[in-house]
């Protein structure tokens, strides 16, 4: 019969000798183990491998049992002294939150959890641990919790790795068209406090950039317009490189009159007359805007600003237009 992780981890803890202190030779030496076929030893180097530690909290005295990795997770000296408060303090204050709410309910309704969490270890080092958690009852009583604790800092760096690639631009720093396109539907779906706009700005001028100067003073100039963008609408919900030289801003107005001057000052940040002249180029921006409102579809919305920004093209240099019918 194939035993399940609880099973297999109860066999663990009660095995005649051994104990979570380390008194395991396999936990206390590097040696292979002489039988590979005692699978409490290949327990034993295999959780040591994959850096993950087996805990118990024993109820309702709250009486910690850690194996050396656990501790080692936290960065306490193996087998220190330790208790339940100065543990729960090392935690985040939403993780420590998190997992109040998981194991009230697990001890409770006798389940079981898997959690992320994010602590501070005794020494300051940020660290993300995956615990899984297993109650066990006599008589309907809950008498121990215990489980597995495993550091997956790693995989949450690398998953925030990925996030960024794909909600961050690279070249810019400005949010991704990916992430630009889930805000504004959220914005569009729930209801908002203040009006919105979707501004939509097209750099005029900026291919001649990339063809007479090359595509690394290009990328230096788009880089160049994002922290303009930045610096003319600081109180933007987001600003967003959406295609080459094209760039989108989600703005809360309270006004009419206060969104058309946001929309002037951007534009009058953009026209850029003065870092190109040594090569007799300039570079200016035409900006369309869109009132972002429930009665029209996000792409009706898009399209709006769309056909505002071209009706400001039309009008000459660093012009814009809106249309913020309801």
């Amino acid at each position: 019969m194939v035993e399940s992780i609880p099973d297999i981890l109860r066999s663990w803890l009660e095995t005649p000798g051994r104990d979570l202190d380390g008194s395991s030779p396999i936990l206390k030496s590097g040696a292979p183990p002489g039988n590979f076929g005692d699978l409490g030893a290949l327990i034993d180097r295999s959780l040591k491998a994959a850096r993950v530690g087996i805990w118990e909290c024993t109820l309702p005295d709250e009486t910690l049992r850690w194996t050396d990795t656990v501790f080692e997770l936290f960065d306490i000296e193996p087998q220190s002294a330790i208790s339940r408060d100065y543990i729960v303090s090392l935690y985040c204050p939403q993780s420590r939150l998190d997992l109040k709410a998981v194991r009230d309910k697990a001890i409770e309704d006798g389940t079981g959890f898997t959690l992320d969490a994010r602590i501070t270890t005794a020494k300051g080092n940020l660290r993300w641990i995956r615990i899984t958690a297993i109650v066990d009852r006599i008589d309907g009583r809950p008498v121990r919790i215990f489980g597995m604790k495993q550091d997956i800092t790693s995989e949450k760096l690398m998953f925030e790795q990925i996030r960024r690639m794909t909600e961050v631009d690279s070249l810019t720093g400005l949010a991704s068209r990916a992430r630009f396109e889930d805000l504004f539907r959220t914005i569009w779906t729930e209801k908002q406090a203040l009006p919105h706009a979707l501004l939509l700005i097209d750099l005029d001028g900026f291919k001649a950039v990339n063809d007479r100067l090359g595509h690394q003073a290009g990328d230096e100039f788009l880089r160049l317009t994002a922290r303009r963008l930045i610096e003319a609408a600081p109180t933007a919900v987001m600003r967003a490189r959406i295609g080459g030289d094209e760039f989108a801003i989600i703005q809360a107005f309270e006004t009419q009159q206060e969104l058309i001057m946001l929309t002037r000052q951007i534009a009058e940040v953009l026209d850029d007359d003065v870092s190109l002249s040594l090569h007799g180029l300039t570079v200016s921006a035409s900006i369309g805007a869109a009132a972002i409102s429930p009665t029209s579809t996000p792409e009706e919305i898009f399209l709006r600003a769309d056909r505002a920004l071209y009706r400001a093209k039309a009008c000459g240099k660093a012009a814009f237009n809106l249309d913020l019918q309801p």
